[in-house]
């Protein structure tokens, strides 16, 4: 079983992966910011970086992918393949970030390596409104995302919701975090949609 999270900066990914793959005992693949050499730049140019973080991205995306399917072991994954193409790529293209040229050849390599993989057993999009999203971005406190902005935000929020209604590569659920977000039971209710979700598909 391969369970996929999505959604956008903020949304609580990360720490969904971790109550995830303890509940269900599946191993964990984390998205590693930490060791992205072209975070620190992107955020500070955008316009500058956009096309190599896009490429770096896609990159570690397909290895870690190919890793989870090829282990043959049941896994929950922090953010999928499919958002930093067809959610972030389009964001960026329509506010002028990353030229429409940069943006064909990324998007035709992005088909290319789409196809040659299978997608995740069940796709999970947590939602959640801009004003959760800040909150959330700010209490962790990471220095690169300071200069996020709120229309930024906004678009990406925008891009997932249309996203997530035409996702149709397998089963996928959507998680109501705002409803979730500084409730003492919020982990055990998000892990109790995931795991009813995931009994029917066997």
């Amino acid at each position: 079983m391969h369970i996929a999270l999505a959604g956008n900066i903020g949304a609580g990914k990360t720490y969904a992966t971790y109550l995830l793959s303890k509940a269900l005992g599946y191993e964990a693949a984390y998205e590693d910011d930490q060791t992205n050499p072209f975070l620190m730049d992107f955020y500070d140019d955008m316009v500058r970086w956009a096309f190599p973080m896009q490429i770096y991205l896609l990159n570690k995306r397909l290895e870690t992918t190919l890793a989870i399917q090829r282990s043959g072991r049941d896994y929950v994954q922090d953010r999928t393949l499919y958002e930093d193409a067809e959610v972030f790529a389009p964001v960026l293209r329509d506010m002028d970030i990353l030229p429409a040229r940069e943006y064909e050849v990324y998007r035709a390599l992005f088909e290319k390596i789409a196809s040659l993989v299978r997608p995740p057993d069940l796709l999970v999009y947590l939602r959640a409104s801009v004003p959760t999203l800040v909150e959330q971005i700010l209490a962790r406190g990471r220095p690169y995302e300071e200069n996020i902005s709120l229309e930024y935000l906004r678009r990406l929020n925008k891009a997932y919701e249309c996203w997530y209604e035409n996702y149709a590569r397998g089963p996928k659920m959507a998680i109501p975090m705002d409803e979730l977000h500084g409730r003492e039971d919020g982990p055990a209710l998000l892990v109790d949609y995931v795991v009813r979700r995931v009994v029917t598909l066997f």
